[in-house]
């Protein structure tokens, strides 16, 4: 068995095990929150803004004489390693812990003292020397670290789903450029209604993508209001002169994000979590419009005999144990899958937020790791969206052509000649005897064949001006 070292807090002593860095605090919470195995450690953005956030504080607690110097340089040399990626297995607590995170603040607390002591020469546990709480964490509140934590680790996963969303939108705007001379017939409530090109259809999911990533880019820029500072409960408690303007200045800095501010109230900005709603409500907005493309990829290529068979899906795995040939849309089904995760996370994130009472929300853990999890699983469905399935996309066009000259849908093209009346009974007529309604229109003369050709041209049906 691995030796042992005690450690002690309120409640008293505590065995730790001698090659942790982490502390007595760190060890109740391991016994009590073992919740979704989940940990800090799984949330590396998370553990880095931790780090930082804990080195931004030595940094201005060093400049306004609260912190020795000796003290300032240990601490933040051990929080440049952790941003560097050292010591992350150290961060054990679980991502669901009561206390409003006050578990998570004092593992990192407590792994940033200790390996501070060892580079002062001391051993892990002397906390005579360099503490966890009057040092690592002066001038602090769980419930302005935990927050401020949070947001950062938040920006820099935004940051991922920015640039996977924008490489998804690249590839449905390429296969909008191949496909733009391909015919296909647009549906209204799954009913042939006008002609359009299968370009234009995959130039709105590019679009409808970029108007995502606008709004991701506007919720963003509000992650960056920050209550460091505030400590308990915004007052500033504990906190000295200057203190949290030179704390922000040097998150700025760390971070390179030049928009972080403090906030106007810290006491209202303490209590409040309504920026994670705000993130909450875009995210289920994006994986709401996600999830209904992959519906349309799904119902596009679905068949592909016997069903619409319009575009057909990169064959990714065997689909079936028992039926030969089958392949499923197994993309655009992993990205619903996390579409439905996203829409209920933000449930969650609407309970936890309106939970909160008085001065502090206890409930925001919930609320870290549901928008932590939406946004890890939404970036990497949108990244294999792209690379496993859209980049891979063709199109039927023999299919798409007969549909487009079989279809009563292209009889409203004819209607500005022919009259609303006439058309719509050439277009039952076509549809009770299965006859195309432009046999039907040159059959009866309605139209010569120059006015034909002028009303079903491919820019007359898709978009261009009606020429009679």
């Amino acid at each position: 068995m691995s030796s042992t070292r005690s450690e002690h807090d309120m409640l008293g002593e505590i065995s730790v095990p001698d090659d942790v860095y982490y502390g007595a605090h760190t060890a109740r919470a391991l016994v009590n929150f073992p919740i979704t195995r989940e940990t800090l450690a799984d949330r590396p953005h998370l553990v880095t803004a931790l780090a930082a956030v804990k080195e931004a504080a030595a940094r201005a607690n060093a400049e306004v004489g609260a912190l020795s110097p000796e003290q300032a340089a240990a601490i933040v040399q051990a929080c440049a390693e952790i941003r560097d990626g050292r010591l992350h297995d150290q961060f054990v607590v679980d991502l669901i812990q009561g206390g409003a995170g006050t578990s998570t603040n004092m593992n990192a607390n407590e792994v940033i003292a200790n390996r501070a002591l060892e580079l002062l020469g001391h051993a892990r546990g002397e906390y005579a020397e360099l503490h966890p709480l009057d040092h690592v964490n002066l001038g602090q509140s769980t419930n302005d670290v935990y927050p401020t934590a949070v947001k950062l680790a938040l920006d820099r996963h935004l940051a991922e789903l920015l640039a996977a969303l924008s490489g998804l939108r690249e590839a449905f705007a390429d296969k909008a450029i191949e496909f733009g001379d391909v015919l296909k017939m647009g549906r209204t409530q799954l009913q042939d209604a006008v002609p359009m090109t299968l370009g234009q259809e995959f130039g709105a999911f590019a679009a409808t993508l970029g108007e995502d990533e606008q709004r991701l880019a506007e919720a963003r820029l509000l992650l960056h209001e920050l209550n460091l500072g505030g400590t308990a409960i915004g007052t500033g408690l504990n906190a000295r002169p200057g203190y949290r303007e030179r704390a922000v200045a040097h998150l700025r800095e760390l971070t390179g994000i030049a928009t972080l501010v403090s906030a106007p109230d810290l006491i209202e900005a303490t209590q409040d979590v309504g920026v994670f709603v705000q993130l909450s409500g875009v995210l289920k907005r994006v994986a709401v419009k996600l999830s209904k493309i992959c519906n349309d990829l799904r119902l596009l290529s679905s068949g592909p005999q016997a069903g619409f068979g319009e575009i057909a899906l990169p064959a990714r795995q065997a689909g079936s144990s028992i039926m030969p040939g089958k392949v499923n849309p197994v993309i655009p089904e992993a990205v619903n899958q996390i579409a439905f995760e996203v829409i209920g996370n933000d449930v969650t994130i609407t309970l936890a937020a309106e939970g909160g009472q008085l001065q502090l929300n206890a409930f925001e853990p919930i609320i870290a790791r549901a928008l932590t999890a939406g946004l890890d699983h939404l970036t990497a469905g949108a990244r294999v969206l792209a690379e496993q399935c859209v980049r891979g996309i063709t199109a039927r066009r023999e299919h798409l052509a007969d549909l487009v000259a079989t279809s009563t849908g292209l009889v409203t093209a004819l209607s500005p000649a022919l009259g609303y009346e006439t058309a719509c009974t050439l277009a039952l007529e076509a549809h009770r005897t299965g006859r195309p309604a432009l046999e039907l229109v040159r059959e009866r003369r309605l139209l010569t064949d120059d006015q034909v050709l002028a009303l079903t041209t491919p820019k007359a049906l898709t978009g261009g001006p009606a020429r009679t």
